[in-house]
């Protein structure tokens, strides 16, 4: 569809776009970046102090087990949050549902950092604990979608899938941002018994810092944002009568197929994603002798006011690598400088040869990666030796992630019409979120147990979701050549 070359309007709206590209890229990116750092600033907490401070059992498995199951529980709100935030995005537009989404998230998450814990209030601390982490959830399930319309609508014709990249940076940008900060904690604080994170000090206050700092990033995207103008895309729906009063039931009657396969399209990747940030952290810290692991849970026992029995712990405890924290998290945090260099050069790709095309080459290497977690991911006689492999086992997960997870934000947008984009990629972004994020850390720490220690089964589970998604792309067609300005959906304004 062309508009007519005679007009001024016209041609200075092609001179000059209503949001120049640096706008865009800034608002995407900043918006995803505060966004993920928020959940990774919970997802290390989720292992770090929650389990102590939140959920003292006695039990070091049982304590840790809860404080996954409220970590999952957020990706039981983002459905909803996708539902509600997709609905005023495909209704009133993409701008203000973005703010709402990101002022929602920064207050659940600065509000966490101000939880009395169970010391003070008892069973009441997690509970509040869990309504702040489903607000998070509610408000994360409306940020992606947004942040990858704002990306791909403005994008120049050609390069939807490298504008698609700048909102999908925010994860690895947030991921190190989250640890630097916690790092930083961990390096002022002292460690009278020594250079492990959980020192009292930490467990005292330190712990609620990176939720208050996210106070600061969230100004500072609400200012990028407000900036922002309504998409072209967007705009032209709105003229030609095509926003529908209930997005909903539109997306669900009419592109229920597109629903299904951009649900299992993300599968493998959400999978991959949060065993290579949660489980990974869990499993490298965790002590690789009975001894060691003792005293540590003994030491936090005492620290958490809960009881100790040494004979059930015996009988629970299964072993990890022994690293420490700081140690662990300075590897990861390489680890994801790869993601993040292999998500901008997937959009590039993407452009050229094709999302489906190039999803279908990452998805067989990650099913041949989870048969791998034997080979890198047990400790050797040599610490050194342990340290290399696990070194080279997150650089190439995280190249993995950044390679199928780039292209995702031009993918699952370009499966709708304009009418019902919002609600579209946004229902199947975080519904898979249910499948493969709220149950991998719980269905992991659940194989690890059963692998006495070995995570191969871990790595078979990541395999078997890999081979849904590429079922799931073989079904699907090529969508790099759809016209947005074209496909803006069907129907009058005020009918279903």
């Amino acid at each position: 569809m062309t508009s007519p070359a005679s007009s001024p309007s016209s041609t200075r709206a092609a001179a000059k776009p209503a949001n120049p590209r640096s706008r865009v890229i800034t608002a995407s990116l900043v918006g995803t970046t505060i966004e993920f750092y928020d959940f990774y600033v919970y997802a290390t907490a989720a292992v770090l102090v929650f389990p102590i401070l939140f959920f003292p059992t006695g039990n070091d498995t049982t304590a840790l087990l809860l404080s996954f199951s409220v970590f999952g529980a957020a990706m039981i709100a983002r459905p909803i949050g996708a539902i509600v935030f997709g609905h005023f995005g495909d209704r009133f537009g993409r701008k203000a549902t973005l703010v709402a989404s990101l002022l929602t998230m920064g207050v659940a998450t600065f509000l966490i950092g101000c939880l009395p814990t169970h010391n003070e209030i008892g069973p009441w601390a997690a509970f509040l604990l869990l309504v702040m982490r489903l607000a998070q959830g509610f408000a994360l399930g409306g940020e992606w979608s947004g942040a990858a319309l704002v990306a791909t609508e403005n994008a120049p014709k050609g390069k939807r899938a490298w504008y698609g990249t700048f909102p999908q940076l925010g994860a690895p940008i947030g991921f190190i941002i989250a640890n630097t900060v916690f790092l930083l904690i961990n390096f002022a604080l002292p460690h009278p018994g020594g250079a492990g994170q959980r020192s009292a000090d930490f467990l005292a206050w330190g712990w609620r810092v990176p939720f208050l700092f996210s106070a600061v990033m969230v100004i500072i995207g609400l200012w990028v944002r407000l900036k922002l103008v309504e998409s072209e895309s967007f705009t032209k729906a709105e003229q030609k009568g095509t926003i529908r009063k209930f997005p909903l039931a539109v997306v669900v009657r009419h592109h229920w197929k597109a629903l299904i396969l951009g649900t299992f399209i993300m599968l493998a990747t959400y999978v991959l994603f949060y065993l290579m940030t949660n489980f990974t952290l869990s499993y490298g810290t965790k002590a690789a002798s009975l001894e060691t692991a003792a005293a540590a849970a003994q030491t936090a026992a005492a620290n958490g006011g809960a009881p100790y029995d040494a004979t059930a712990f015996a009988a629970q405890f299964y072993p990890g690598l022994g690293f420490g924290y700081t140690d662990f998290v300075i590897v990861q945090i390489i680890g994801v400088v790869f993601f993040g260099i292999f998500t901008l050069l997937s959009g590039p790709i993407a452009d050229s040869i094709g999302r489906r095309r190039l999803l279908l080459w990452v998805t067989g290497a990650i099913i041949a990666f989870g048969l791998t977690f034997s080979i890198f991911l047990l400790p050797q006689a040599d610490p050194k030796f342990t340290g290399a492999l696990t070194q080279a086992f997150l650089v190439l997960g995280f190249m993995l992630m950044g390679a199928t997870f780039g292209p995702m934000g031009a993918l699952l947008p370009e499966l709708f019409p304009t009418n019902v984009r919002y609600s579209g990629s946004a229902i199947s972004y975080n519904v898979s979120s249910i499948l493969g994020a709220a149950l991998a850390p719980i269905v992991a720490l659940w194989l690890w147990q059963l692998g006495d220690g070995n995570p191969w089964l871990v790595g078979v589970y990541l395999s078997a979701m890999g081979v849904l998604t590429f079922i799931a792309l073989l079904l699907s067609k090529e969508t790099k050549d759809i016209d947005y300005d074209e496909n803006l959906g069907l129907g009058a304004t005020g009918s279903l």
